[in-house]
This record gives C-alpha cells, structure tokens and sequence, in this order.
C-alpha cells in the first residue's frame, strides 16, 4: 500500500511540477500569470488520445505532433491573451483575458472531443505493479524538461535573452533585443512543456477535458511553494504537493483532501510568502 501511495503521488506530483514549469516559463518572458496553463496539459492528454488512437499513427510521431500542437496553442495564447494586454496600460487585465481563452479552449475540447474520460495508449510497455510506466515516465519526463530547461537558461545565449527581457524589457529592447519573438518563442516552449506534461501523465490520468482547471489550480500551487519562477522549487514543490495529496486521499480520502491541501498550502504561504525556495527579490537603483 505504502509503494502504491508512493507511486502514485510521484508521478501525480511530476505532472503538477510539469504544469508549474509552463506557469514559470510564460511568466519568465512577459511577467504575466497566464491561466491556460492547465488547459495546455488537457491538450496534451487530449492530442495524444487523437493522434495515436483514432488516427492510429505511431506513438513517437504521435508525441511530437502533440508537442508540436501544443507549442502553436502557447503561441497563440501569446497573441491573443497576452501581448493586447501588455500594449494596454491596465496589466492586470491578463487575469481576464488568460482566463478567458483558457474557457474558450475548455469548451472547444467538450464539444470536439468528448466530456468524459477517454482512454489514452499505451505508450512504451515497461514495467507493472508500481514499476509500470505510467508511474515513472512522468517523473522522468519532469526531470528531463526543467534539466534541458536550466541548461538553456543558463548556457545559452537565447537563454540568457529571455533572462534579459523578464528582468527589464524596455532595456532589452534598447539593446536590440527582438522582445515579441523571444516571447513568442517562450510560450511556444510553455507550450511544449504542458503537452508534455498530460502526454507523459495520460495513461494515470487519461484525456479529460475536466483535467485543465484540476490542473491549472494543482500546477498553480507548486509555483507558490517553490518560488515563483524557480523550477527547480516547482519540481520538488510539486512531487511534495502529490505525495501529499495521495497521503491526504488514504488516510481521509473525499472532499477533505482537497481541503488539506488549501490548509497546507496556506500555512505555507503564511509561513513563507515568497515560497520555500524564493527569495526576496532586490533591484540596484
């Protein structure tokens, strides 16, 4: 019983992280919250059921072309979410206009797809018991992202250009820095990371169009615990979130696991506002 809760929180938990990264890397390129985030690993579920199942094509091809939808969905969030915003002189209007898109892309997935759960494919057949795939591969696939993640923030120069503009985008333009298509390009990114995320977790938690609000709250909470844009707090944020998630649901199970869980993340958040593994951040004048 203990492995099975173990199991099954890792890889709940890598799913929530790998919806936080998509949090982190929008909000690194245009400090802007964008609530679509859990609609994009509800695609990514949905795209893989599509691609591999009813268009029977190969489940490799079928995972890129996901990942490939996905990333055109985060570019499209850009252009018609976020950049309006960022040109008005309201900001916070990102609220609405995130929300409203990611209910645009909730409705169209109920009345194309399907309301209900659907089955996804097996991907690779490794493993049973604990063992099997559908366990470890979203952990895995969460270790692989935030790593290629980091190594481009930190080794490369398009990584160091997105560093650029989330610190001060009007210095990076006086720079020459091309700031619309760096944003672009991050949220095509953001895009690819939440496909991964409901690909690499669809045989646990299938292709449900109800996943994307599940996720855009679950995935917003490993964001807050590990520090906003640290995705390396989201990671470890997010696996303690479904560890403790699948404990809750043993031990009292219904609706008080969700309640433990706004209990938990709010004593946190008294406790540390600025995450367990944020900083308070500080800017030279």
């Amino acid at each position: 019983m203990l492995a099975a809760i173990v199991a099954t929180g890792l890889a709940t938990g890598a799913v929530y992280a790998l919806i936080a990264v998509t949090y982190n890397v929008m909000f690194s390129a245009s400090r802007v919250m964008s609530f679509t985030s859990g609609q994009l690993g509800m695609l990514g579920g949905v795209f893989g059921t599509v691609f591999a199942l009813w268009l029977h094509l190969p489940v490799l091809f079928a995972f890129v072309l996901t990942l490939v939808a996905c990333a055109a969905i985060g570019v499209v969030t850009e252009i018609v979410a976020v950049r309006p915003v960022l040109a008005s002189l309201d900001k916070h209007l990102y609220v609405l206009s995130t929300l409203a898109f990611a209910l645009m892309l909730q409705q169209l997935v109920a009345i194309e797809f399907s309301t209900e759960p659907q089955p996804f494919p097996r991907l690779i057949g490794i493993g049973a018991g604990v063992l099997d795939q559908k366990f470890w591969l979203p952990v895995l696939a969460g270790g692989v992202a935030v790593g290629l993640l980091e190594y481009v923030y930190r080794r490369t120069l398009i990584g160091h250009a997105f560093l650029a503009i989330a610190e001060d985008s009007f210095a990076a333009r006086a720079l020459g820095l091309p700031e619309q298509r760096l944003r672009m390009t991050s949220y095509a990114i953001a895009g690819a990371v939440g496909g991964l995320a409901g690909f690499a977790g669809g045989e646990l938690m299938l292709s449900y169009v109800a996943n994307g609000p599940l996720w855009s709250f679950y995935g917003f909470v490993p964001v807050a615990l590990g520090g906003l844009g640290n995705n390396r707090g989201a990671i470890i944020g997010g696996l303690a979130l479904g560890l403790f998630q699948q404990a809750a649901n043993f031990l009292v199970g219904g609706i008080f696991v969700s309640v433990a869980t706004f209990v938990v993340f709010i004593l946190v958040l008294l406790a540390a506002p600025q995450g367990l593994f944020g900083g308070a951040v500080g800017r030279r004048v």
